[in-house]
């Protein structure tokens, strides 16, 4: 592709989800592929503050709880104090690659990803996620 329209679509792609997600919305994680979930009440963080900040100075994240970081095709865990699973997915929500139980002090990334979901330890061993599972996000409110 070339390198320019590259960037002309990630602008435009972040503009429109800055545009379209209000700064306080919670979502619903289910996977259509296996009929599971695996969030109910999922932060996004979709702006270069949120997306910089993450999970850092959090003790660990709640249960249902974790935080989609869109767009990212890398994360960090400095300065972490607990570990996370990480779910890469593609534009589509198609699940590219996943991480389970990574320690603070590491990286991670897949460049084939838009955006990653950070979700609390042993959610994607509990819900028997695999790569190629396809991902619907819904509003959290919407659910209850």
């Amino acid at each position: 592709m070339n390198p320019f329209r590259r960037i002309a679509l990630w602008l435009r792609n972040t503009f429109a989800l800055h545009r379209h997600t209000p700064q306080d919305l919670r979502l619903r994680v289910s996977n259509l592929t296996r009929q599971t979930v695996l969030a109910t009440s999922m932060e996004v963080a979709n702006t270069d503050s949120k997306r910089r900040k993450g999970l850092l100075g959090r003790d660990g994240l709640s249960a249902g709880g974790g935080m989609w970081i869109c767009p990212c095709e890398a994360v960090h865990t400095f300065w972490m104090r607990f570990p996370i699973d990480l779910v890469y997915l593609d534009r589509k929500y198609r699940i590219r690659k996943l991480k389970s139980e990574v320690r603070p002090w590491r990286l991670s990334g897949c460049l084939r990803a838009h955006s990653v979901i950070e979700l609390p330890p042993g959610t994607i061993r509990a819900t028997q996620t695999q790569p190629g599972d396809i991902l619907e996000f819904t509003a959290a409110s919407l659910m209850n």
